[in-house]
């Protein structure tokens, strides 16, 4: 069965206000509670409110950077989380972005295929307990042994985009985090991470009848986030090349305005969900008849709406 689950924190709600919000996401029927580390929040804390405040709630991070901790201090983090959460916390992992890691973070993005395998391979053997004295390609690591470790070792799932990381997901992984494609990109994408295994969807969704807002909000997170050389290469690969070449000419000769109104409305609408609520069901729907088998709602443009979009997105009982 599909789960269907929010990402978290809310945007606008201080993360101290945040339980009667998972309270009520609980009670619609939401399953799953999927934060994110970009700029904002970092990757645990919301699920460690979440995990006192939430308790039937399963909790995944989508994603933490391979790169912005070191290996211990990962180690720490995801157990602690798998201790807070026994039995419903998934760690999602990923290279992130160069903007991120290396802009953001002062740390080069050097070999982030690398960095990310190495990272989980470590993580499963530093979860069990294991002293690890090992070196990898990507860093090497001295006589580390974790004073916490969980009863089990959570789920490790791996961001993925094109075939290689999906194939890291299916081979190392429990299975893939998705992000930025279409329902119909994820006939593509599901077919390389294998069978039996978790494909979580990060999908954006703003539920509004009002069309031509969604797509002037839309065409705005596109063009920042397909500018971006991993999710550029992406969408190169899925196809979309030729529409969103004019997007991507404009951004390279630093004009932004102009790169933003080239994004073709087509693209919005594969890649945003929106419309009546039950247009957005029906949408969400299609990924996962796809492949999907938990959607991580992300919803975006609803300003003071917030709360009506949650329940008006709720599962169906």
């Amino acid at each position: 069965m599909a789960r269907y689950g929010m990402t978290i924190p809310f945007d606008g709600i201080p993360l101290s206000d945040h339980r009667s919000w998972f309270e009520e996401l609980a009670d619609l029927g939401y399953t799953d509670l999927w934060s994110s580390e970009a700029s904002g929040t970092d990757a645990f804390t919301p699920l460690a409110l979440a995990a006192a405040w939430a308790p039937s709630m399963r909790l995944g991070s989508a994603i933490a950077p391979a790169f912005t901790r070191g290996p211990g201090l990962m180690a720490m983090s995801v157990a602690a989380m798998a201790e807070a959460a026994p039995g419903r916390f998934l760690f999602g992992i990923g290279t992130s972005s160069n903007v991120i890691v290396e802009s953001w973070n002062a740390i080069p993005f050097d070999r982030p295929y690398q960095q990310t395998r190495d990272m989980v391979r470590f993580l499963k053997q530093a979860l069990t307990g294991e002293k690890v004295d090992a070196r990898y390609d990507s860093f090497t690591v001295k006589g580390f042994r974790l004073g916490r470790p969980p009863a089990s070792t959570p789920p490790i799932l791996i961001a993925a985009l094109r075939p290689g990381m999906l194939r890291l997901a299916g081979r190392e992984g429990d299975g893939a985090i998705i992000n930025w494609l279409s329902a119909e990109d994820v006939a593509s994408v599901v077919p390389y991470v294998g069978p039996g295994k978790e494909i979580v969807a990060r999908i954006f969704v703003c539920p509004s009848d009002d069309a031509d807002r969604v797509r002037a909000m839309g065409r705005f997170a596109v063009s920042a986030y397909l500018n971006v050389p991993v999710y550029a290469d992406f969408h190169q690969w899925l196809g979309r090349g030729p529409v969103l070449k004019p997007m991507w000419d404009a951004w390279k000769a630093g004009d932004r305005k102009a790169a933003t109104a080239a994004v073709p409305d087509e693209v919005v609408d594969d890649l945003i969900v929106h419309g009546t609520p039950e247009e957005c069901r029906a949408h969400i729907d299609r990924y996962l008849a796809n492949g999907v088998t938990t959607a991580a709602l992300a919803l975006v443009g609803a300003g003071n709406d917030t709360r009506k979009a949650i329940r008006d997105l709720a599962p169906r009982r």
